[in-house]
């Protein structure tokens, strides 16, 4: 009877097929273990920062990045006395009263007073005056450095919404509210403009119960809500300022527009590619729409639909936020949960 033994040779290749085995497997392992380490870097790096909420004591400026302030020293008094009344400290641009034609100075002077704001580390929230225009022709004028390392609430809507995509893309939230020139409207209308804008700033929850719209398209859905005014977003496209929508749900708000430039900026949108990994849709104030010599035929409801009809994402019409006296605080960069339904919507925001 012939019985196997093993050899010498035997023993070495036995080793040395072990230690093949064992780098295979440690390769793999440490492979599995490198892809692992990569996806949480990238869940976390999609996970914007939150600037420190306020408190009584911190201090808050006031800036004018984009319009004029022609003859508004008495609205900028009135939310220089709504800031201190809630117990912080104001400081106000130097040159926000300038006049550079339509802005509120010139180009290098509004950038001045935003910069020494983003730099100063005992400002702690940065409030805009005012929209207009002007947020985009500063935005590569400003060094990010030092708010990186000491980040603040970003405050304003309209055109400031450049300014809000932007430090999206850096890796921050902003809040998307009402600015200094909001309390020129009716105070009965802005009551609730004005507690959810409080709220947000000094870290209170924030939810928001929405009258049902039948032309809502129901469903619900969870994701960082970014987004703004629709010209705004337009003018973001192909610059380092757009942003990437894959994952998150999207709010919209626009002012004195015709029907078919709406068309045309959502068409637009759509072809760069923002509704392809969209989360959700959420509308809000459609103010001031004009009227075209040839009617569009259709509802504003009906003409969004009809742009995103490929999709199944939930949508959420008649949001209060925009150009209106009711223009409800949004914290762009947070996570929220939406749900839409035919008896009720509801807009959830995550609070730690």
């Amino acid at each position: 009877m012939k019985i196997d033994t093993f050899t010498k040779n035997d023993s070495m290749n036995f080793k040395k097929h072990s230690t093949l085995i064992g780098l295979f497997f440690f390769s793999a392992f440490s492979y599995a273990l490198t892809q692992e380490i990569s996806v949480t870097k990238r869940v976390k790096s999609e996970q914007r920062v939150r600037p420190n909420y306020l408190k009584k004591g911190d201090t808050i400026a006031i800036v004018a990045p984009a319009g004029i302030l022609m003859n508004r020293e008495g609205t900028i008094e009135k939310a220089k006395q709504l800031a201190e009344s809630w117990g912080l400290y104001v400081l106000l641009g130097e040159h926000m009263f300038a006049q550079g034609s339509h802005f509120a100075g010139s180009d290098a002077h509004r950038a001045e007073d935003f910069q020494k704001a983003l730099d100063n580390k005992t400002v702690k929230a940065i409030w805009s005056a005012r929209g207009g225009y002007g947020s985009v022709r500063i935005l590569d004028l400003l060094d990010f450095s030092n708010f990186k390392k000491h980040p603040k609430w970003i405050i304003g809507y309209s055109d400031i919404t450049a300014i809000h995509s932007h430090i999206h893309n850096l890796g921050f939230e902003t809040l998307h509210a009402m600015m200094a020139t909001s309390l020129e409207d009716d105070p009965l209308e802005t009551k609730q403009t004005i507690a959810s804008f409080k709220a947000a700033l000094f870290g209170e929850s924030l939810s928001y119960q929405i009258a049902p719209n039948v032309m809502n398209r129901n469903g619900s859905a969870k994701g960082q809500i970014v987004g703004g005014n629709l010209t705004m977003l337009l003018t973001m496209l192909g610059s380092k300022s757009q942003i990437n929508m894959d994952g998150k749900i999207l709010f919209i708000e626009e002012i004195g527009e015709y029907k078919y430039h709406i068309d045309r900026m959502l068409q637009s949108l759509k072809r760069a590619g923002y509704f392809e990994n969209c989360k959700g849709l959420i509308v809000g104030n459609m103010t001031k729409i004009k009227k075209n010599t040839t009617p569009w035929g259709a509802s504003i409801e009906d003409l969004i639909l009809g742009v995103v009809a490929a999709y199944d994402f939930p949508i959420l019409f008649d949001f209060p936020a925009g150009h209106e006296a009711n223009n409800q605080a949004i914290i762009l960069g947070r996570t929220i949960e939406m749900e839409v339904s035919e008896q009720h919507a509801t807009v959830i925001f995550e609070q730690n």
